[in-house]
């Protein structure tokens, strides 16, 4: 069990105190995680994995016998906001920071099936940097999730509680794929997890003793709900699957992930990566081709297959993004593998895995940006044996595997070359370089 800073909580209940003339019942925490390998390809229907990482949020919480629902958060920059429990609202177009607790909260509801919620008092707390790829909106989903189970006094499996807030992020309009929510929930102290989907699964995964990870943020943001993006890369890879189920003729019309192929033709990923030679193009794909190819009309390319904001993308690039997938999913089993073999050069050829990830993430996915390019090489040249981008990309954070002996030099040297920037342009509050441990999943604590 993660051990929890109670000055940290006696600080959280006086400012609870303060804000509702009250105190606590019980306070629900939530960690953040980092992906170690296997970069968007959760959403694909393939394993990967992450850790927990010992930042997290927490929320301090008081059910109340009205049906208003009051949330405040003790970072002024996020502002209060109420509204009736039983008539949550949540605005697509806005990533508000509490629109996650409602996608928490709305998902349990709906769960259950209940119409009438009884209100809440709720306190947010969190110390995971936001916009950096570490999932502080997932743990966000993750804890109101949690908040509301127990308000309810209902009892279910970490893993159907999982499914439910995996589900319920998309009402933000995140295709996500459930990576985030899992590992918030399964995850166990010491130990990385191999996550898997369908069904919901997670293995130990036990990492090297001779090595840590370190994170490093770019202090490039980037808010997945805010941007197409993301959601443009989901689409690419559910294009890819129809385009390859179609040329094995396969029944392609309701296959909707590149897992989904392989496991119908029952080959290996090395022989899909070969498929994929075969039957796509490195030229960008245009809707017209796209629907010759597959024999319908972009009217039903539009409304059957696209997500809302991907309906007017001109171009999609198939062949890259299945690449990136199938390669990627292969890297996380060798990584698994290694681990559990343990050789001598272990961390090298970790190490080396991540770096492939990287370059794959960098130029097939094209999920990486300029300053995550540049921390990465940083953290190579300062002893790393292997440095990637971690989370969706575009801005974010860097994981990287370093010799435990090389750490204080490591840290030292990246915070000068990457944070200590001649024209000061990095705030000091971004400039977050750590190592971190495996840490535990989400817990509720009462009020003693």
């Amino acid at each position: 069990m993660p051990v929890l800073d109670w000055t940290l909580l006696l600080k959280l209940k006086e400012m609870f105190n303060s804000k509702f003339g009250s105190i606590p019942k019980f306070y629900v925490r939530a960690p953040g995680r980092v992906n170690i390998i296997g970069e968007h390809i959760d959403y694909c229907g393939y394993s990967v994995l992450p850790m927990a990482i010992e930042q997290d949020v927490l929320i301090a919480v008081e059910p109340v016998k009205t049906y208003t629902l009051q949330l405040a958060n003790t970072n002024p920059l996020y502002l209060d906001f109420s509204t009736s429990a039983n008539n949550i609202q949540i605005d697509k177009t806005k990533a508000l920071w509490h629109n996650y607790f409602l996608c928490g909260l709305k998902g349990i509801q709906e769960h259950f099936g209940l119409s009438n919620l009884t209100g809440m008092n709720c306190l947010v707390d969190g110390n995971i940097p936001p916009s950096s790829g570490l999932s502080s909106s997932s743990a966000l989903v993750c804890c109101a999730g949690l908040v509301t189970l127990t308000v309810l006094g209902r009892n279910l499996s970490k893993v159907e509680l999982a499914e439910i807030c995996a589900k319920s992020e998309r009402y933000i309009g995140t295709e996500g794929g459930g990576m985030d929510q899992s590992i918030s929930f399964l995850a166990e102290e010491g130990t990385a997890k191999l996550i898997e989907f369908s069904p919901l699964r997670a293995t130990d995964v036990k990492l090297p003793s001779g090595a840590v990870f370190v994170i490093a943020n770019s202090c490039v943001e980037m808010n997945k709900a805010a941007t197409s993006h993301f959601n443009i890369r989901v689409m690419e890879c559910r294009l890819a699957a129809k385009l390859l189920a179609k040329y094995k003729n396969l029944q392609w019309d309701n296959v909707l992930r590149l897992e989904e192929v392989q496991a119908k033709l029952g080959i290996s990923l090395e022989e899909m990566l070969l498929v994929t030679e075969d039957a796509l193009h490195p030229e960008p794909y245009n809707p017209e081709e796209i629907c010759r190819c597959l024999g319908i009309s972009l009217e039903e390319l539009r409304t059957q297959i696209l997500s809302p904001n991907t309906q007017d993308v001109l171009i999609f690039k198939l062949y890259q993004r299945a690449k990136h997938v199938y390669s990627e999913a292969a890297r996380v089993l060798q990584f698994k593998k290694i681990c559990e073999e343990a050789p001598e050069n272990m961390v090298q050829l970790l190490g080396e895995l991540m770096n492939q990830s990287h370059m794959s993430c960098r130029d097939m996915y094209e999920c990486s940006c300029p300053e995550l390019d540049q921390l990465v090489d940083i953290c190579r040249k300062f002893g790393a044996q292997g440095s990637r981008l971690t989370g969706a990309g575009w801005g974010g954070c860097t994981v990287s595997i370093v010799p435990a002996d090389k750490l204080p030099g490591f840290l030292a040297n990246v915070h000068k070359a990457y944070y200590q920037r001649s024209d000061g342009s990095l705030a000091p509050e971004k400039q977050s370089l750590f190592a971190t441990k495996p840490g535990g999943g989400a817990l509720v604590f009462l009020e003693a």
